[in-house]
């Protein structure tokens, strides 16, 4: 683990979103006339692209899929940003990375402008030297793209950075990087989703990342 820069995720990996998200999901059907009252049953829409889980998940074509994508944005910006927690144990692991020198970035497929909001609200952003996320058109939702943007953008040797994430979509846009991952297993991926994906390494907690990290 002698990575100087790491990227990290941030739903599932950072906070916990399952309310302000399954909420907002929720939320966003019924203005579609969709009823699904059972949030867990929502809770797949925490990690990947929102766009592309509404059309996947209810058959959507693109243009209504953007109207759910809007609906959604309408409660999220307002109320679901702020229904959501910071894991117990994070902000100790942030501080003691920096501390060892490294240089932290977040890495997430939401849009920024929600992301640093999120940071900022919950008093984790200033571990961050910045807060890579998508646009609210939908670029760079696409992890591969996102990491390959934030490379470019900061100048970053690939062998010199690690990614840190909960989903396989963290893993597999390290993979096509050339970046190595780590699988946190406390987040929304099951085990079975991210050994799948051959991670350079694997924890189930947070305890586990800090002895990892000798912090």
């Amino acid at each position: 683990m002698h990575h100087s820069t790491l990227l990290f995720d941030l739903d599932g990996t950072l906070t916990d979103p399952r309310e302000g998200i399954t909420r907002s999901v929720q939320y966003a059907l019924a203005k579609l006339g969709i009823d699904e009252p059972d949030l867990t049953a929502l809770e797949h829409f925490i990690g990947p692209p929102l766009l592309q889980c509404f059309m996947a998940t209810y058959a959507l074509d693109e243009a209504t899929g953007w109207q759910a994508v809007n609906h959604y944005r309408e409660r999220f910006r307002v109320t679901g940003l702020y229904e959501n927690r910071v894991f117990d144990g994070v902000e100790a692991l942030l501080q003691a990375l920096v501390a060892q020198g490294r240089t932290l970035y977040i890495a997430t497929s939401k849009p920024t402008v929600f992301a640093e909001e999120i940071a900022r609200h919950f008093g984790f952003d200033r571990y961050f030297k910045r807060i890579y996320g998508s646009e609210l058109d939908g670029t760079r939702t696409n992890k591969v793209e996102l990491l390959a943007h934030l490379l470019e953008s900061e100048q970053l040797a690939p062998g010199s950075a690690l990614m840190i994430g909960d989903r396989k979509h963290d893993l597999i846009g390290a993979r096509s990087n050339g970046l190595q991952a780590v699988a946190v297993g406390y987040g929304f991926g099951s085990r079975e989703e991210l050994l799948g994906e051959a991670p350079a390494f694997h924890f189930e907690t947070l305890d586990e990342m800090h002895r990892a990290f000798g912090c």
